[in-house]
């Protein structure tokens, strides 16, 4: 079984978190989007949208996307669940990990992907005034999670899970755009405070620091 991720981008992040929490070792290869290796042949026929992670089973098979490789963990290593116990414990945390991907990464990413002149090779075309537009959709989103954790001391309630490494990976990624939480938003600053006591989230903050490469 292989891995091929990277250090800071937020989505290999996920499943770094996901993997840390569950005390899971994976061989992992670390791969440098920025100098074209995703659009290698060798690449693209493990991966033919050219995204990362990629998990590659033991029998060749090809998992992609962040919350496919983490399910695929859960369902290997159910102790200790962060998809849920209950139907509707597991609804309530894949809606909310839907909201934070959807509502904070993905709006993060665009301001990231079409605002900075480094992403311009990876993203044709960029649009500025797309990845602009996006800020404010970020900062109601976030708004939203800190109405949510007025009374829940988790983002899908009592229980931690993959819903609250979502959105703390959302949080760490909107640093690359300049965005900070606003002092307002108490519940948000209580709970990430919290988060990084997690000795799993300080062991996930130490790879990210890593720079070389494996």
């Amino acid at each position: 079984m292989k891995l091929y991720s990277h250090r800071q981008a937020p989505n290999p992040f996920r499943v770094t978190l996901f993997l840390a929490e569950k005390g899971i070792k994976v061989n992992t290869t670390y791969v440098d989007f920025m100098h074209g290796e995703l659009k290698a042949d060798e690449f693209k026929a493990i991966n033919p949208f050219q995204r990362l992670p990629v998990l590659i089973l033991d029998d060749g098979t090809a998992i992609a996307e962040s919350c496919a490789i983490c399910r695929y963990f859960e369902e290997m290593n159910p102790l200790m669940p962060l998809l849920g116990q209950t139907a509707k414990e597991r609804a309530l945390i894949e809606m909310w990990n839907r909201r934070g991907d959807l509502g904070l990464l993905y709006q993060i990413a665009q301001v990231f992907r079409h605002t900075n002149p480094a992403m311009a090779p990876l993203e044709q075309p960029q649009i500025k005034e797309w990845g602009e537009a996006n800020r404010p959709k970020v900062m109601e989103t976030l708004a939203i999670f800190d109405a949510q954790l007025a009374n829940n001391q988790f983002v899908a309630g009592d229980r931690y899970s993959i819903a609250d490494i979502t959105l703390f990976v959302a949080l760490n990624f909107a640093r690359v755009i300049k965005l900070q939480v606003p002092e307002e938003l108490g519940n948000l600053h209580r709970w990430y405070a919290m988060m990084t006591e997690r000795p799993a989230v300080q062991a996930a903050l130490q790879v990210m620091k890593e720079k070389s490469k494996t």
